[in-house]
């Protein structure tokens, strides 16, 4: 499993990662961050998740083109 994270209050809301990676990222309703599908999060929290390894170079993709670097694989 790769683990996720995201620092939401430093994203800007560019829509690169859910672009690169919408399986994984989706832009938060009710404040246009980034965060991660419900499917993925780890204890319901946006900004935590774990996906399969075979997910990982999307993610990897996303991470890279965040012009901020909020997003965080370990």
């Amino acid at each position: 499993m790769v683990r996720i994270t995201i620092d939401r209050e430093d994203c800007t809301g560019c829509a690169m990662c859910w672009e690169t990676c919408p399986d994984v990222f989706e832009e938060g309703p009710d404040d246009t961050l980034s965060q991660i599908v419900e499917e993925y999060r780890r204890g319901g929290d946006p900004a935590e998740g774990e996906v399969p390894d075979d997910m990982e170079d999307c993610v990897r993709d996303a991470a890279e083109g965040c012009p901020v670097e909020v997003i965080h694989i370990s």
